[in-house]
């Protein structure tokens, strides 16, 4: 992964953890077609968030393994 996509998984992984989210406004605001910036999709494929489809508006959350990484670059 490059330096500016590391950079916004980071950012979206700090999105999602500053207050609840829901599917609709997560592909709204981190949708893009562009294949070499696929932010939102790398994310849900490498397991750093998930989609919680028991609620209504099916939020968006970290997972164990977003937590983590989301921990690790605050504490350098």
């Amino acid at each position: 992964m490059s330096d500016s996509n590391h950079s916004l998984l980071l950012e979206f992984l700090n999105w999602v953890h500053n207050r609840p989210r829901t599917y609709d406004e997560a592909m709204e605001a981190w949708q893009s077609h562009c294949p070499r910036q696929t932010i939102w999709e790398d994310a849900i494929i490498e397991g750093l968030v998930e989609i919680n489809r028991q609620t209504n508006d099916c939020g968006v959350v970290l997972t164990t393994r977003g937590e983590a990484i989301l921990n690790a670059k605050e504490r350098d």
